[in-house]
């Protein structure tokens, strides 16, 4: 059995969405840089109350805490744009606003995984990946 996925960012984004489903505030998966960027800016923006990696065999493993115990988390949806299937990239002018600028965008630039916001700052396009309100 592998514990390898094909698609490293919709496997986050699913475990995340599946968390917040039943309740639970906490998940533990599989590391990757890509993983950890992307929960590194959501935790920037307060979608993420605090992550930890934590030190495993054959593996290390990412413990992210959503929302403290007994608050609700900040994250009511969370989506994938870009697909292996279909790539979304925008120059920084395309970027879009979630929910009239309440929500984020991730983008993968050349600078590394950016929010939105941080992207136009810049004047950076890129791949769009993560719409998170």
């Amino acid at each position: 059995m592998s514990i390898q996925s094909t698609d490293q960012i919709a496997d986050l984004l699913t475990r995340i969405r599946n968390c917040l489903m039943v309740g639970k505030n906490e998940i533990y998966l599989p590391t990757s840089k890509l993983k950890v960027a992307i929960i590194e800016s959501l935790k920037k923006s307060g979608y993420i109350a605090n992550y930890e990696l934590v030190d495993n065999t054959p593996r290390n493993i990412l413990h992210i805490t959503i929302a403290e115990a007994g608050k609700v988390p900040a994250i009511h949806e969370i989506e994938k744009v870009s697909k292996p299937g279909r790539r979304v990239y925008v120059s920084a002018d395309e970027i879009p606003k979630v929910k009239s600028g309440r929500g984020l965008v991730l983008i993968s630039t050349s600078k590394g995984i950016m929010t939105g916001h941080e992207a136009v700052k810049s004047r950076l396009g890129g791949e769009l990946l993560v719409k998170v309100w």
